[in-house]
């Protein structure tokens, strides 16, 4: 039969840290044939090649639900993007792909990149001609014209605008939506980053016409209006989630928090991997007062799910491990940040049927790593073994 057989201390078989003690996974064909005590899948496979990790653990491959594969994560990414053409920016791209699936993120949802270079990144993957994860791909992101992220070609005004551009990406293959709701940092001269630059009624246009399609909504929404707005249209995922005021300072509604709970929204705040320089530089307090809204929502039980927002400026596309610490800092247990980055993301990109947890059935995107991520999340960073739908990376 062969296949491959992965064996470890410990092997994640679901949330809130169950997990198998002296573990294995079965692999053929590049799905997950068997998991479960090491003594009982190796008696189903006697004959498969064996990697074993002592003192390790082996889980789902990760998944990063915020990425732009199209950005460089240099100080000036639109620069960069603006400067290329597009096989300088695919190729980039395919490098970026490969050092993300180096380091166990297996699934990345890319949320806006330029002239669908994602989805012929996605396919080259696919088919097994470049390395890489997964790619959940958003094509294009629909922004109001002269908005946050104009230059990506989303611009659209009106409803006949917004479901046109939302049947092209549909058409183009995309697996997500990608709205701008407000402003944003990268965008000079466009909407203040609180700003909405779409209302309710717009947003409800574009959760219609992605729902004929099948297609969930991801809302980029910083200021608490585009979040209302974005609640109110029934979007599947909010990205970033800041709650920020149009005096600049926090405007954190609580019966618009118990809304999105009551709603099933899924958030991705999408914390930069370089957090720690970050709070370095404003100083103690200030971090504390600036990181208070996720801690706020994540001690609320807000689904929250990992990305790392990976190609805007210091954040790399190998270091989800690093932003899955943020959240650490900020109280969240252990078993939380390894559903947050695995069986709760894949519930969030309706990919869930196929990965984002080690089942019989599912793809073998498997990670193992040295140490107990359960009990310390750092440990996600000591990659042994990398399985991308059965691929060793």
């Amino acid at each position: 039969m062969g296949g491959l057989l992965i064996t470890a201390d410990r092997v994640v078989t679901g949330r809130n840290g169950a997990c198998v003690t002296d573990g294995a996974v079965l692999v053929r064909d590049g799905l997950i044939a068997a998991v479960g005590p090491r003594a009982e899948v190796e008696r189903a496979a006697p004959d498969a090649p064996v990697r074993r990790f002592p003192g390790g653990t082996v889980l789902p491959g990760l998944i990063d639900a915020h990425v732009h594969l199209a950005f460089d994560a240099s100080a000036d990414p639109v620069g960069a993007l603006r400067d290329a053409d597009d096989e300088t920016v695919f190729k980039g791209m395919a490098e970026r792909a490969a050092r993300a699936v180096a380091t166990g993120v297996t699934t990345v949802r890319d949320l806006g990149d330029r002239s669908h270079l994602a989805l012929r990144l996605r396919a080259a993957i696919d088919s097994g001609r470049l390395p890489g994860p997964r790619v959940v791909s958003a094509g294009t992101p629909l922004t109001s014209p002269g908005g946050h992220c104009w230059f990506l070609g989303g611009e659209a005004e009106g409803p006949d605008a917004l479901r046109a551009l939302v049947r092209r990406n549909a058409d183009a293959g995309a697996e997500v939506i990608k709205v701008m709701a407000t402003g944003g940092g990268l965008t000079k001269g466009g909407p203040a980053i609180w700003q909405a630059q779409f209302t309710a009624d717009d947003l409800r246009v574009v959760v219609e016409e992605a729902d004929r399609a099948g297609l969930p909504v991801a809302v980029h929404a910083h200021g608490t209006a585009g979040i209302e707005a974005a609640v109110a249209a029934g979007v599947a995922t909010i990205e970033h989630c800041t709650w920020m005021g149009p005096d600049g300072g926090f405007d954190r509604r609580e019966e618009l928090l118990e809304r999105i709970k009551a709603a099933g929204i899924h958030v991705c705040t999408a914390a930069s991997p370089n957090w720690r320089a970050f709070a370095e530089r404003v100083g103690p307090e200030r971090a504390a007062e600036l990181f208070s809204s996720v801690r706020w929502m994540a001690h609320s039980g807000v689904r929250l799910i990992a990305g790392t927002d990976a190609g805007v400026p210091r954040a790399e596309f190998d270091r989800l491990a690093d932003s899955l610490a943020f959240y650490a800092h900020l109280g969240v247990p252990a078993p939380r940040l390894v559903d947050m980055a695995t069986a709760d993301a894949a519930d969030a990109l309706r990919v869930a049927d196929v990965t984002g947890r080690l089942a019989a059935g599912h793809r073998a995107d498997v990670l193992a790593v040295d140490g107990d991520p359960l009990t310390d999340v750092a440990a996600l960073g000591r990659v042994r073994l990398v399985l991308a739908h059965g691929r060793e990376v």
